[in-house]
Parts: structure tokens; sequence; C-alpha cells
């Protein structure tokens, strides 16, 4: 039974990628003949960053459309075909299911909905007390909003206010749970929309926690969430394939919000929130550069800890590559998500 799910989750994830590359041109043109192109703030509030990617103005935001309308089609499918088509198949392929996907699900889309008006915004040139898009009080009340509705999914719903401790235990929160599922989808929203800023870097880092936590849920024999990752992963290869140096489109808010938020979600399904900063460890340094930077200038007289945050940005005004960046923040996403791995294999063993 264990090759069947092995295989399912496999063939998905191929499948993904595969439908994704073939309606890539589709969304490509779209994007570009509507002219949905990246605005680059030149307020004066962001100098170094402006003069670092003033030649990235107008390549087409949005592109995380091609992730979460491939899994969302991709959900429905298989779910309507197995309810509706005789044939076996759609039934095994099936990975749409109430207690494990359908909350990451409406996750996914409500977030990259909200992501997509964002970025409307931006490429408009319009924003709510920001320049352009949402601001970040803005966008963390939208986080924090979302996360409230998969946290009294999980109290009330589902009755659930377990939090596992690595090698400590399962601990029964009550109502303070509430508060914990809130700040980890939140934290993590913020985290990877922070990450979004170099071609490639979010979609890679992103690749890889979402790998890797495929395989928690695997062995957590959540295996329709192990499948619901799988998709992702195959969009998000299809996505890299056309978003590294140098990008045909970016990911946008539509992206980098509803992949965080989902995120967030499956490490709480999982019951893994605390594994999670170890495997994305890229996220947590990223957004720790911009908290420290913020706190820095409000705190020291308007002095900067770093040239420009977040710290991809530091190291890029220091001289290196984009490209040398991107590729090494990879690396490291790779190897803690394997350190994350491990610990939370050991933590089941004990």
């Amino acid at each position: 039974m264990i090759d069947f799910y092995v295989i399912k989750i496999l063939l998905l994830s191929a499948l993904a990628f595969i439908f994704a590359i073939a309606w890539t041109p589709a969304l490509t043109h779209f994007l570009y003949k509507y002219k949905l192109g990246k605005q680059i703030r030149n307020n004066g509030s962001t100098p170094i960053f402006t003069k670092m990617h003033a030649h990235k103005a107008g390549t087409p935001t949005m592109g995380g459309l091609l992730i979460w309308v491939t899994v969302l089609i991709f959900s429905l499918l298989f779910y309507y075909s197995a309810e509706f088509l005789p044939w076996e198949i759609f039934k095994n392929l099936n990975f749409l299911s109430r207690s494990q996907t359908l909350l990451p699900l409406g996750a996914l889309v409500a977030t990259a909905l909200v992501g997509l008006f964002d970025d409307w915004l931006d490429v408009r040139g319009k924003g709510i007390f920001a320049g352009a898009g949402l601001g970040v009080k803005y966008r963390l009340i939208i986080y924090t909003l979302i996360a409230s509705v998969g946290a009294w999914w999980f109290y009330f719903k589902l009755d659930w206010d377990l939090f596992h401790i690595p090698f400590a235990g399962d601990f029964q929160l009550g109502w303070p749970y509430i508060l914990i599922f809130i700040f980890v989808i939140a934290a993590t929203a913020f985290s990877v929309n922070e990450t979004d800023g170099l071609d490639g870097l979010a979609g890679g880092v992103l690749l890889t926690c979402f790998a890797a936590y495929g395989v928690i849920a695997f062995t957590a024999e959540k295996y329709d969430l192990a499948a619901f990752c799988g998709v992702i992963v195959g969009a998000l290869l299809a996505f890299l394939w056309f978003n590294i140096s140098p990008a045909r489109f970016y990911m946008g808010d539509t992206g980098a919000m509803s992949l965080g938020v989902t995120l967030g979600v499956i490490a709480m399904l999982t019951n893994s929130a605390l594994i999670l900063p170890i495997i994305g460890f890229i996220f947590v340094m990223e957004s720790a550069s911009v908290i420290i930077q913020i706190l820095s200038k409000k705190l020291r007289g308007g002095r900067k800890v770093f040239l420009s945050a977040p710290i991809h940005h530091h190291l890029e005004a220091k001289g290196w590559p984009e490209t040398k960046i991107v590729m090494r923040f990879w690396v490291i996403a790779g190897v803690t998500a394997v350190i994350g791995l491990v610990v939370f294999l050991l933590d089941k063993t004990m």
C-alpha cells in the first residue's frame, strides 16, 4: 500500500509540472499583453534597492498564478472526476479530503486572491497609504484574519488544541492554541513575502520546504496532504523554469502570500510548527534582517545595520552577483530542510 501512495505522489508531482509548463505560454502572453509589469519604487526611501533593481521594472508580476491555479485545477479535477466518472484512476489520484487538504487549499486560494489584488494595485501604481500595493500593516492584518479562520477551524471544527514540542511531547493548550496558530501563519507569510526579492529565490526555497513537509506528511500517514505538497512542488518546479535569472515573470504577492500562509497551515496540520523555523531557516533569516533593520532605524536615530534589507539585498549591495546569492541560499535551504527532517524523525523514534 505504501508503494501505491509513493507512486501517486510522484505521479501527481510530475503531472503538475507538465501541466504548468504547458499553460505557461498562455499566462506569459496574458501578462505581457496587458502590461502587468512590476513597479520599482523611486520615491527616495529605498535608493540602494531602486538603483540595483531599476532594470527589472516592467517585468510581469502575478506569476504565482501558475502555481496556485495549477494546484486548484488538480484538486478539483481529480475530486469531481472521482465523483462522476467510473474510472478507478481518478479515485486513486484524488487527494482532496476534508480532514487533510480542504483547509490548506482554501487558505491557498483565499490568500492568493488577496495577493492578486495587491499585485494589481502595485501594477497600477495605486496603494493604500503605501505608495504601491498594500502596506506592511495591512498585509499583517490580512494574514491575521486568514489565520484566525484557520485557527477557528482547528479549535472549534476539528476540536484540536494539541501542540507538539520536539522531544517533549504533545501539550493540550486550550484557547492559547488559537494565538499560536495565528502567529505561525502570519509570521510564515510575512517571512516568505520578504524573501521574494531575487530571481528564483523564494520559489527555490519554497520548493525545498514543501518537499520536506511532503515527507513529514507522508511519515505521519497524511497521504492526501503529502500529495497536495507534491502538486505544489511540481507547479513550483515549472514556475522556477521561467523564474530563474533572468526572470520571465515574478511570483508576486499572489504567489508569495498564498504559499507562505499554506506552508504555515501545513506545519500546523502535521503538528510540527517548531520544525518549520529549521526547515525554513532562510525565511527566518530574511524576516529577522528586516525586523533588525526597522528596530535599528527607530532606536538608533535612523542608523542602519544592513546596507539594504532583507539580507539578500544587503549582499547584493556588497557586490555579490544575484545568481550567487540565490544559489547559495538554495544550498542553505536544502541543508536546513534535511536537518529539520532529521530532527522530526529523531523525535518520532523517541
